[in-house]
């Protein structure tokens, strides 16, 4: 049993909800339900599959999901509907060898408004164009058999709840009853309450993930907040009833707890939740929902679902606080998009406004346009980039008479570089259809919920969704910069030694120049400490790298928006660097996406922020995050949430894109590797997501120990 669902004391904890939702809680962040997700014991026999194409084959693996996965039920919960096979939390389709889908955020929001009755007259509708190729009309055909499962599924459940009812009695038969009530009509039709609109996500997204599919949730209080107002005022529910329902669907969330080890953590299914902000015709969405998700968050600490709050200069400060006030609480599964900016970068991408008013992300961060993008992005490393630049690899020296000589000569190398990724960018996207492993994976599930699709008569995988995007993703830029900044000093402006001299020393790896490196690191100001010197050059870097990458604005009609990110490749790149010239030695784990390197920010985070923002991340449509980790005893009492608001504040004021801000002690952090039983809860912001510490790998534990504890 965990001793607490926070894993550090919190001022004046909230305790909102009842004693046995929390107790539910602590079930399943023990594990207690791990064991009732097992592996699919059936599969389509080699004789079914010969006869049938692929599409087909994939509608028939989902069909005997939906009517051979196990059930669970718990008397206790409030919702139903489970993934109960092992083989989608490994990113898999059960009972089959497809590949599953993930950084995407489907479209929940427009079918909860049809309901899968409204898909299926689409469907019908479509089917009955004489135009359709052969091929369409199977993929089409797909779908409704795909549809059919969903609808099997859901007749499975009210089934046994019926049993349960026509065997039970007392308040066990009238719960079961209310929960039948709930969910019988939904999701085949539209919702008429909370309870149902709530029970009919829950199902839709579970249904997804049963069969293998990782989709985000996208803007959670815009699909459920006006069902919620609407209840409240005829007093057919009431807030507290509303918010336990919220927090059982955040319980469930966890479900996965403990079934898979994974290096980067068990909460890694990219179900990201954005909340806040305006829509598609520039009115408020905030309202109570976006105040009981946060309620949630701090009062259970669950980090399943990462949570993103667009802001912008007209936020509240009512909502300012409460953000501050759960960020403080630890975790990082409180992030903020500065909504203005990540709009007008959409805007300038190309996309029309009411689109990009909509944005919410894949289910990590990079900003898409929720529901109707079909996304994936191709990262690579700009400090080998350099590295190649300065023949590191080589004996050879290298000769650049001035600075300017040598950073044209590292565009050169960044200019091939992503026109490499663009063509691995064609090359996977070959005759209009996405190519993974070597083969296109079939989508008639997923593609359902991606508007475009079934228009198109494509799946996602082939052009169907109305927006296709390969981005390019640059990792170690801060690194870059750093490193550009100590060589334009130390070799070029102070002329402390040649450059060859430089490299003979970064390919010892400073062996032998211990005293020079020292030096470099205590005088040398990097990006991150608002050095406007330093800052300068990494700004200059941005605007190149968006210049160059975004001169392919898209490949045969697909979208190459620009990205900065690691998304912890910093680890799997840091046995491939050699020394740096700002003192680091070979193969150290380097800058987390745009934050400052590990321990080169000395001034506290306001600095950082002001460092950040000085790029102009305009150009950077794709986004990019930056990280920041605070010592618990800088947020506490008044003085430290006004410290946090004013951060809010200043991250939109001076144009940030993305800002994480995770609170944890690094003691603590060295203590939980020690005696991992102490902390089964202790969460921890990774990149896009949050992970409970316990289940990440030493190399991942010891990359968010690393980051810089800031104090303001």
């Amino acid at each position: 049993m965990l001793a607490s669902l926070h894993p550090i004391a919190i001022e004046g904890e909230p305790s909102r909800l009842s004693l046995a939702t929390k107790e539910l809680a602590r079930r399943y962040l023990d594990g207690e339900f791990k064991d009732s997700v097992v592996r699919a014991t059936f599969r389509l026999s080699p004789e079914e599959s010969a006869t049938l194409s692929v599409n087909l084959q994939y509608a028939g693996t989902i069909q005997m999901i939906a009517e051979k996965a196990p059930l669970r039920i718990l008397p206790e919960e409030l919702l139903v509907g489970a993934a109960t096979l092992l083989e989608a939390a490994e990113h898999r389709t059960p009972a089959s060898d497809f590949r599953s889908t993930s950084h995407v955020t489907i479209s929940f929001n427009t079918i909860l408004q049809c309901g899968y009755r409204g898909l299926r007259q689409r469907l019908e509708q479509r089917l009955g164009d004489p135009a359709l190729t052969p091929q369409q009309q199977e993929f089409l055909q797909s779908m409704v058999l795909c549809l059919d499962a969903a609808r099997c599924w859901h007749d499975r459940y009210t089934a046994e709840l019926e049993r349960r009812i026509a065997a039970g009695s007392g308040p066990l038969k009238q719960h079961y009853q209310a929960i039948y009530h709930n969910m019988l009509m939904v999701p085949e039709n539209p919702p008429q309450s909370f309870r149902e609109a709530i029970q009919s996500l829950w199902l839709m997204f579970s249904f997804q993930r049963l069969c293998g599919n990782w989709s985000g949730l996208g803007r959670l209080d815009q699909m459920l907040g006006s069902y919620l107002e609407h209840d409240l005022q005829n007093g057919t529910i009431t807030l507290d009833d509303a918010r336990e329902l919220l927090a059982h669907f955040w319980i469930k969330g966890t479900e996965w707890r403990g079934v898979r080890e994974c290096s980067s953590g068990d909460a890694q299914y990219y179900q990201n939740v954005i909340i806040g902000g305006i829509d598609r015709d520039g009115n408020e969405v905030t309202n109570t929902v976006t105040y009981l998700v946060l309620d949630i968050v701090e009062e259970l600490h669950i980090s399943d679902f990462p949570v993103a709050v667009r802001i912008n200069r007209h936020t509240p400060e009512k909502l300012l606080r409460r953000i501050a006030e759960i960020q403080r609480c630890g975790g990082g599964i409180v992030a903020v998009y500065n909504e203005d900016l990540v709009i007008h970068a959409l805007v300038k991408f190309g996309f029309p406004e009411a689109d990009a008013r909509e944005f919410t992300n894949d289910g990590c961060w990079e900003a898409i346009i929720g529901g109707k993008s079909a996304f994936s992005y191709l990262p690579f490393d700009t400090l080998q980039v350099l590295q190649q630049t300065l023949a590191l690899d080589t004996d050879r020296t290298p000769e650049f008479s001035d600075y300017d000589t040598l950073y044209r000569n590292f565009l050169t190398r960044l200019t091939s570089a992503c026109r490499e990724n663009d063509q691995t960018a064609a090359q996977s996207f070959k005759n209009n259809r996405r190519y993974g492993h070597g083969h296109i994976e079939p989508t008639p599930l997923l593609s359902l919920f991606v508007e475009g699709c079934i228009d198109q008569a494509a799946s996602y995988n082939e052009r169907g969704a109305r927006y296709t995007i390969a981005a390019s993703h640059a990792g170690g830029l801060p690194d870059v910069a750093n490193s550009l900044h100590v060589i334009k000093k130390l070799v070029y402006e102070e002329q402390r030694l040649s450059l060859g001299e430089l490299t003979d020393i970064l390919r010892r790896n400073w062996d032998g120049s211990e005293e020079l490196r020292q030096q470099i690191i205590r005088d040398y100001p990097l990006y991150g400490n608002d050095s406007e010197e330093a800052d300068t050059l990494l700004a200059r870097l941005v605007a190149d790298y968006a210049a160059i990458a975004g001169a392919t604005h898209e490949i045969n009609g697909v979208l190459r928006p620009v990205g900065i990110s690691t998304f912890g490749r910093e680890i799997a790149y840091a046995k491939d660097r050699k020394a740096t010239a700002f003192g680091r030695k070979a193969g150290e784990v380097l800058a987390t996406n745009m934050a400052p390197t590990p321990g080169s920010d000395r001034l506290g985070p306001t600095a950082v922020i002001k460092s950040f923002c000085r790029c102009d991340f305009t150009a950077i449509t794709n986004g990019c995050p930056l990280e920041l980790k605070l010592h618990p005893s800088c947020c506490r009492g008044e003085s430290g949430l006004e410290a946090m608001v004013g951060l809010l504040r200043a991250f939109v004021k001076l144009g940030g894109f993305y800002l994480q801000i995770d609170v944890v002690d690094s003691d603590v952090l060295r203590d939980a590797q020690l005696h991992p039983e102490k902390y089964p809860n202790l969460s921890v912001r990774i990149a896009g997501w949050s992970a409970r510490f316990d289940s990440l790998d030493r190399n991942w534990q010891d990359m968010i120990i690393q980051r810089t504890q800031q104090r303001f």
